[in-house]
């Protein structure tokens, strides 16, 4: 996938470098339109070659500067093109985490059958607010974001009401690794811990737990979410991929079904669940 962006970010460097070569007014050489945007010559050449990503202002800026302002739409549709696959944290937190929640919630809304994998964390739609939180906090520490954690926290909490109308299925895997991590105060991941034995039976949720012992099909490896079957987001440290063609759905697919076959459900479930819970009181009365 990382291959696929870089040609897509080459392409467009190409079709920059086009339209600079080709101006209405005549060739224009780097360090001409460089001085005409106000810009350092290196960003001309880095864009060109695919070695940066390009804003939507650069491309604006690319465009009245190569005097052909009606190019931009075209711009604007190949960057969007790139970047409905990658979508980097950089971007998106710009404007903090909330937005970053309404588009998963818009996203969410449209889907009646969820496939979720987390090997490290309680998945976002069975969080409590308090873990949440938490995480929001952490990952706003990591990539130095805009902190509207309250905000965010609301966004994630208003897109559980999907769990409770008629017709949708969320079928989650989780490793149990993640009911051990201490990303939050013990008291709040106890409280989290009894949130999730409680959606056990829950008609709308199907939970399936991989215990730390288990036989392993493949490796674990990061998060992702399957929406029906049109749209995979996964998750790194540096982006999210947002997958929507048939190919890398059904790989996402095949690799969920692979998980499953190591996990345990219901009564087994729980008792995974119970064990991290006593586990817990036992760190606390030891710390």
């Amino acid at each position: 996938m990382s291959t696929d962006y870089q040609q897509a970010r080459e392409a467009l460097g190409a079709r920059l470098r086009e339209l600079r070569l080709y101006a209405p007014g005549g060739r224009l050489t780097g360090t001409q339109l460089a001085q005409r945007l106000g810009w350092p010559h290196s960003k001309i050449y880095k864009l060109e070659n695919g070695q940066q990503t390009a804003t939507m202002e650069d491309l604006h800026a690319w465009a009245q500067g190569v005097e052909q302002p009606g190019v931009f739409e075209e711009l604007e549709a190949r960057l969007r093109g790139s970047e409905s696959h990658i979508r980097s944290w950089r971007r998106q937190l710009a404007g903090g985490h909330r937005p970053v929640q309404e588009s998963w919630n818009t996203e969410v809304s449209k889907a009646t059958m969820i496939y979720a994998w987390e090997e490290a964390v309680i998945v976002g739609m069975l969080q409590t607010a308090d873990y949440a939180r938490h995480m929001f906090l952490r990952y706003a520490e990591l990539q130095n974001s805009v902190r509207d954690t309250e905000e965010a926290v609301r966004a994630r909490m208003k897109r559980q009401e999907w769990l409770y109308q008629a017709g949708k299925k969320l079928h989650v895997l989780m490793w149990e690794a993640a009911l051990h991590a201490l990303i939050c105060p013990p008291s709040v991941l106890a409280g989290q811990l009894d949130r999730l034995a409680g959606v056990i039976g829950m008609d709308t949720v199907e939970l399936g737990i991989i215990p730390l012992g288990a036989s392993l099909k493949i490796p674990t490896a990061n998060g992702f979410w399957i929406l029906d079957d049109r749209l995979v987001i996964a998750e790194d440290w540096h982006a999210e991929l947002w997958l929507d063609d048939s190919d890398s759905v059904a790989a996402y697919m095949r690799v969920w079904r692979r998980l499953q076959e190591s996990a345990v459900y219901g009564a087994d479930a729980h008792s995974v669940i119970f064990r991290a819970r006593q586990a817990l009181n036992g760190r606390s009365a030891n710390p």
